[in-house]
């Protein structure tokens, strides 16, 4: 503690009173001008594509324009969100993406999660007619079966792409309209909602509007809530039912492509678009059985040992819609088969 010479008499010599009551009064004046000063500080502008948004939220769906202004203002811009968009895990070569997913560790992970939500899987494949280890795949791929669901706050992160990345600004501003929509329905607050670094919530990772169209209350609570893993399962089952999944069939076939002039059929697209009649008299020859009347898309990977191919049919497209990656629906379809080939094996069943 700091000890101070005691005056004598108690009486105050006159030039210190005088330094104090300088002191005191500069001391006031530093206060009331940093009061002012921040009473004055502008608040941040609005853009003219934030107030645009902003307005049509109002007109269209009822929000209150101050409180949603308000929101807006205390935004904050994630660069970190920017890079990770401009710089894609799915954008590897096919062998580098596949090594960091088809892993001991995953196929051990899904075959635990098989086992302790078999009845939730074999419920949800008989009522939306998905194979049980489609599922399990898809959550395993997405958040290493729940347990990699994503700490980025989803307003932040859909704010920053809505109004900071063009290439893409339309759909994250659609995104965003949904994210508000969903918040406001679940009575959720706005920057309590965590996930991807893209705005995907929850152990399937659903963006808003897939959150809001495709989510299914699954364990009966009244509540659709991808955070629980019952919801969570009936809820991919559900894509890709309303995707088109077809119960039976196959996802993909192998090929010979021979030296069949490529690029037309490569760039037709992933929809399947010819029939396999077709790719065999353009030279492309199914190395499994496939109908000659089925439609597929030809689909070319880069392994470590050249360029491969196969036949992507209607349940591989399917896939494709839950992630639009060539290499997302491969890993997908191969960790679907290994898991099934393994919990076959182990039972001592057929697969």
């Amino acid at each position: 503690m700091m000890h101070c010479a005691r005056p004598e008499n108690g009486v105050m010599p006159r030039f210190s009173r005088m330094m104090m009551v300088r002191a005191a009064a500069a001391a006031v004046l530093l206060v009331a001008a940093s009061a002012a000063c921040h009473a004055a500080a502008p608040r941040p502008e609005l853009g003219a594509d934030v107030q645009t948004f902003v307005e049509d939220m109002v007109e269209r769906h009822g929000f209150g324009r101050p409180a949603l202004e308000r929101v807006f203002r205390e935004r904050k811009f994630m660069a970190f969100v920017i890079r990770a968009m401009d710089a894609p895990s799915t954008a590897l070569p096919w062998h580098e993406f596949r090594a960091r997913h088809i892993t001991e560790a995953r196929i051990g992970g899904g075959l635990k999660f098989w086992a302790e939500n078999a009845a939730v899987l074999e419920r949800a494949a008989a009522e939306y007619q998905v194979p049980p280890e489609i599922m399990v795949a898809t959550i395993g791929i997405e958040t290493l079966f729940g347990r990699l669901t994503g700490n980025v706050n989803v307003f932040d992160a859909l704010t920053t792409l809505a109004f900071g990345y063009p290439r893409r600004a339309d759909f994250f501003r659609g995104e965003l309209e949904q994210f508000l929509l969903l918040t406001r329905e679940n009575g959720w607050g706005l920057n309590t909602v965590r996930g991807s670094f893209a705005g995907a919530i929850g152990v399937p990772q659903f963006m808003p509007s897939s959150y809001r169209k495709y989510a299914v209350d699954f364990d009966g609570d009244g509540r659709r809530d991808l955070r629980q893993v019952t919801d969570a399962i009936g809820s991919v089952a559900n894509y890709y039912r309303e995707f088109g999944w077809q119960p039976g069939a196959a996802v993909m076939v192998p090929v010979d492509v021979g030296g069949t002039a490529l690029e037309p059929l490569l760039s037709a697209g992933l929809a399947p678009h010819t029939s396999v009649a077709e790719f065999r008299k353009r030279g492309v020859l199914p190395l499994e059985p496939v109908a000659d009347d089925v439609l597929a898309a030809l689909i070319s990977v880069e392994t470590e040992v050249g360029r491969r191919y196969w036949l992507g049919l209607n349940n591989f497209y399917v896939i494709t819609r839950y992630n639009r990656s060539i290499n997302y629906a491969m890993v997908v379809q191969e960790l679907a088969w290994t898991l099934r080939q393994q919990r076959s094996r182990a039972a001592g069943t057929t697969p």
